[in-house]
């Protein structure tokens, strides 16, 4: 207990060293953890806005569907195989949907567009589309009409209230077509979804296509926890060959490869991060250990143990990183709560580039408390380690060549 009070009072002799040190950790965990906490708050809401407005974490379809995704490959769905997926551990909610891709006009404006029916039931649990409304409301599970993605409904000029014409082929070759109210205008997070998407009642769109009782794909949510490119495999086993299982990752290379890229090179950053605060603190180590030379000579040859003034020293930094890290974690935590709730936006040519990558041009943050503790505990270890040095130093100090000026 005497060595760590004297290892608390030798802290605060010389403060200013002292205060050095501490601040140099303490922005190395408050840059790197909100530099973490942006980065995963922005790819965790591009996947989610992908994930709960089109595929699901996991996605079932007829095994041929992804090669040639028509009606003809749509399937009753069966209550039997149904259990055996929501069985498996993780798989937290299932809903079917029907998927296809039509003409939509309006006035003298028509663009290619893609219809998604939805089960009313599972809609909001899914798309959590009462938050994504921009205009007009939620279409009822009997009702004839249509949500029209936010971009979509700007290109037609098309207005809540307004009649939108759907003209398409439906299954096995029949005429689909038809006239359909606008009940709401919904933001979906997603340029590339805000540009096509069209979303009706699953009823109303397979009367639509004369897809009676059919749908295209089962799209099912996962925990947080679970990896679910493990949970594709247990459900492909339990449902068998005839149908094809897979997760949003296989789904959307594109988005999976650019996230693990940007990744990758946030991480690089860090470590430049990392490497540029250690040799700050370094720095700060060698000034100490010179400052204190003569003074841990005199100790030395007093008959402190050299393993003694060790430990006093190791133990110093472990207090001086202990303090930076704490203190860089208690300010980022409650930054990253504001940035989530009242995320960064950027305008300009630079949302347009955000856009067109499949990027919402706005910045939240992650308050996964995960990451923060993960980024503490890299940096306390990271200041702990360089305590090495000062137990080296004194393992090869001797006491009258210390003392001498």
């Amino acid at each position: 207990m005497w060595i760590i009070l004297l290892a608390w009072k030798n802290l605060w002799r010389n403060k200013s060293r002292t205060w050095i040190t501490i601040l140099s950790i303490f922005f190395a965990t408050l840059i790197s953890t909100l530099a973490s906490s942006l980065k995963n708050g922005i790819f965790d809401q591009l996947v989610m806005n992908m994930v709960s407005s089109y595929t699901g974490h996991i996605q079932i379809s007829r095994q041929g569907y992804q090669d040639e995704q028509t009606l003809e490959n749509a399937f009753f769905p069966s209550d039997a195989i149904g259990r055996k997926i929501l069985n498996q551990k993780g798989a937290d909610a299932m809903t079917g949907r029907l998927v296809s891709f039509a003409l939509t006009s309006y006035e003298d404006k028509t663009k290619g567009c893609m219809i998604v029916g939805v089960e009313a039931t599972e809609s909001e649990r899914f798309m959590h589309l009462k938050n994504k409304i921009h205009a007009g409301q939620l279409a009822n599970s009997r009702d004839n009409k249509v949500m029209v993605a936010k971009e979509l409904a700007k290109e037609l000029q098309i207005m809540v209230n307004d009649t939108l014409i759907l003209i398409g082929q439906g299954y096995h070759g029949a005429s689909a077509g038809g006239k359909y109210p606008v009940s709401g205008i919904i933001d979906l997070g997603s340029p590339q979804l805000n540009k096509k998407l069209i979303i009706m009642p699953l009823l109303a769109a397979q009367q639509l296509l004369g897809a009676d009782s059919l749908i295209t794909t089962w799209s099912i949510l996962t925990s947080s926890k679970i990896n679910p490119e493990q949970l594709a495999e247990n459900i492909q086993s339990a449902i068998g060959a005839d149908f094809e299982t897979l997760t949003w990752g296989e789904l959307m290379p594109d988005i999976k490869q650019h996230i693990d890229a940007d990744s990758g090179n946030m991480q690089i950053i860090q470590y430049i991060l990392y490497f540029l605060v250690s040799f700050g603190v370094f720095s700060t180590l060698l000034i100490m250990m010179s400052e204190r030379k003569r003074e841990n000579g005199m100790l030395l040859a007093l008959g402190m143990h050299k393993r003694v003034l060790q430990k006093l020293m190791f133990i110093e930094l472990i207090f001086a990183a202990m303090i930076g890290a704490t203190g860089g974690l208690l300010i980022a935590y409650p930054i990253a709560i504001i940035l989530k709730k009242y995320p960064l936006q950027i305008s300009g040519k630079l949302a347009e580039t955000y856009s067109k990558f499949g990027f919402e041009p706005i910045f939240p943050t992650s308050t996964d408390p995960v990451l923060f503790l993960s980024q503490w505990i890299t940096v306390f270890i990271m200041g702990t380690l360089l305590g090495l040095y000062p137990m080296f130093i004194i393992q090869k100090m001797k006491p009258v060549e210390a003392m001498k000026k």
